[in-house]
This record gives structure tokens, C-alpha cells and sequence, in this order.
């Protein structure tokens, strides 16, 4: 994307680091799994390399399959890491007993495991997407099995 207003404040700034989740009180766990769900642009990828993202373990092996021609993008790539990791964050919520989102003070998401331990998935998504390394579906086999 070229927006040309952009180019200074990201001189400034730097790239996209995250997501955050701004605002006050409980976040209704519902609500929240639906908005980190969407993940528009990861699934707009896949579906057009033909991986079907229907928020199974088996379609994060689909994903670590994809070749990686985002990376040709250095504005896409934190972009595409942060729905990986939230799309990571949705399968591991949606299929790990006891698995849950969880809004840190700071606003970051993480998934929280039945054993109290916090994964920040999303920080393993844009690892995944700059690097191909940790597989999603590795460490979604590392998160399951805890």
C-alpha cells in the first residue's frame, strides 16, 4: 500500500507492532472471541492459495504450507502476523478445553490455558509471518497438549 501521509508517520513510528484492545470493564467472552475471530486479510490469503481456514488444527498446517509471498511486502508482513496469530489464538480457544481469550491491562490479547498460563499468540503469528518459524501448527500442538 502506498498512502502517501502514512510514509512520515511511519518514519516516526515504526511498523505495526500488535493488536490492542482499548476499554474499560470485562470484556463479554463471546463478543471478544467473534472480534478476534474475523482475521479478514489471513483468510483473504488462504482462501485465494485454496486453504480453507475453517478454524480446525488441520487448517494451520494448511497455513505453515503457504508460500510466503508476503514477505515481498515489509508493510504487509506485521499485518498478516497479527491475524496468524489471532487466527492461532481462535483454533486453540475453539478447540483446547479450558482455552480462553484474555485482555491484558496494556490492551494485548493472549489465550489463556486451563493451567493459568498465558500464550501470546500473537506475538507467534508475526514471528510466523517474518520468519516461517515456529509452524502455527506446531505451536498449536504445544499449546494443546499442556
Amino acid at each position: 500500500m502506498n498512502i502517501p501521509f502514512l510514509d512520515g508517520w511511519r518514519r516516526r513510528h515504526g511498523a505495526a507492532r500488535g493488536v490492542a484492545l482499548l476499554g474499560t470493564g470485562e470484556w463479554d467472552p463471546e463478543g471478544l472471541a467473534a472480534l478476534l475471530s474475523e482475521c479478514e486479510l489471513l483468510r483473504a490469503h488462504a482462501q485465494s492459495a485454496g486453504v480453507a481456514l475453517d478454524d480446525s488444527p488441520e487448517s494451520l498446517e494448511g497455513l505453515d504450507q503457504l508460500q510466503p509471498r508476503w514477505r515481498e511486502d515489509p508493510e504487509l508482513v506485521p499485518w498478516l502476523g497479527n491475524d496468524a496469530g489471532l487466527y492461532l489464538g481462535t483454533v486453540v480457544v475453539r478447540t483446547v478445553a479450558g482455552a480462553g481469550w484474555r485482555v491484558r491491562s496494556d490492551g494485548q490479547p493472549v489465550v489463556l490455558l486451563a493451567n493459568g498460563r498465558e500464550a501470546d499468540v500473537v506475538g507467534a503469528g508475526r514471528e510466523w509471518a517474518e520468519d516461517g518459524a515456529p509452524e502455527l501448527s506446531q505451536l498449536y500442538a504445544e499449546l494443546a497438549e499442556i
